[in-house]
């Protein structure tokens, strides 16, 4: 299991990843989806790729994101 600091790191580094993904603003929850779902399955996902990810990082990256302005 890991620790919650290491835990927080990765939300940070995704939120910091979800940044590069070019939404901007507009698209805060589909960047922060993006590399949550790069992080769990290795790839960006494709055009109709409805894998899931585990929505309690997802939630903790959105939160992070939102933080970060």
């Amino acid at each position: 299991m890991s620790s919650p600091a290491a835990d927080q790191a990765l939300v940070a580094e995704l939120a910091r990843e979800s940044l590069t993904l070019g939404g901007g603003a507009m698209e805060l929850e589909r960047d922060c989806w993006r590399a949550v779902h790069r992080h769990v399955h290795g790839m960006l996902p494709s055009e109709y790729d409805i894998r899931e990810v585990p929505e309690e990082l997802y939630l903790a990256v959105l939160a992070a994101r939102r933080a970060l302005g």
